[in-house]
């Protein structure tokens, strides 16, 4: 399975993350990493409920696949992985590093892009991106890329707006109860100043498939009843209804 669509996503991201960067940074990165448990996801799904990291996270080697200000990571140092982050916003980095002093949680943290991570193959037990490079990444070159980098056996883990979210949220303003767009050929979302990716499920769990993994679990997460805020893409009582996210959890065959 072949995808030859442009690649000036890259670009167009790094502007936007590194623009967008103040805004993630100080209380709300702080908050996250200060959490004692993993909360996931726009709707801060604990982990006890979600069960998104595979056992035996302790001593395994991990990356995280555009690591923004770097949380997942530290929740998985915290639990005794030997992480890696690789993100190509140098701000998003600098805020990571600032929250690596704050907290005394020192793992390696990489400029570059999710599509071509400078490691060797075979190298990682998880490859986890929540929100990274599983919605701002090309998944014909990033996913392809996680199987590289894992171990046979290694597990992929990643969260991203569902593909219902996608149908029935239009150019601008929230999501609503009507389709917007199609189906077919839904893959990459322009946004004027940035660009984001979602595939149908068929199509991710082909392309998950032909890079040989074998899909363990599909998470999709209802917004619960009691949520801290709306968003402006998607107010809680839409996603009370239908997944605006959703979760995959895939192994790596060997």
């Amino acid at each position: 399975m072949t995808h030859d669509g442009p690649a000036d996503h890259l670009e167009q991201n790094r502007r936007y993350w590194d623009e967008q960067a103040a805004a993630w940074h100080g209380p709300l990165a702080r908050d996250h990493w200060a959490q004692a448990e993993p909360r996931w996801g726009l709707w801060a799904t604990p982990e006890s409920q979600a069960s998104v990291l595979p056992d035996g996270i302790a001593g395994m080697r991990t990356i995280e696949l555009g690591c923004g200000t770097g949380y997942v990571s530290a929740w998985l140092a915290r639990a005794g992985a030997h992480p890696v982050g690789i993100d190509l916003s140098q701000e998003q980095l600098a805020t990571a590093r600032a929250m690596q002093g704050e907290f005394g949680i020192d793992f390696p943290l990489l400029l570059g892009n999710a599509e071509t991570v400078p490691c060797e193959d075979n190298t990682f037990g998880l490859a986890i991106s929540e929100y990274g490079a599983s919605l701002w990444c090309d998944p014909y070159r990033w996913i392809p890329e996680a199987a590289r980098l894992l171990v046979p056996g290694g597990h992929l883990v990643f969260m991203r707006y569902s593909p219902l979210f996608a149908l029935c949220a239009p150019p601008e303003g929230p999501v609503s109860t009507t389709l917007s767009r199609g189906q077919f050929g839904l893959t990459r979302l322009e946004a004027g100043d940035h660009v984001q990716f979602v595939l149908p499920h068929g199509e991710t769990l082909r392309l998950l498939r032909s890079c040989g993994f074998v899909v363990e679990d599909l998470i999709e997460i209802q917004a619960p009843e009691s949520v801290p805020r709306d968003y402006a893409e998607v107010p809680a009582g839409w996603a009370r209804q239908w997944p605006s996210e959703e979760i995959w959890k895939a192994r790596l065959a060997g």
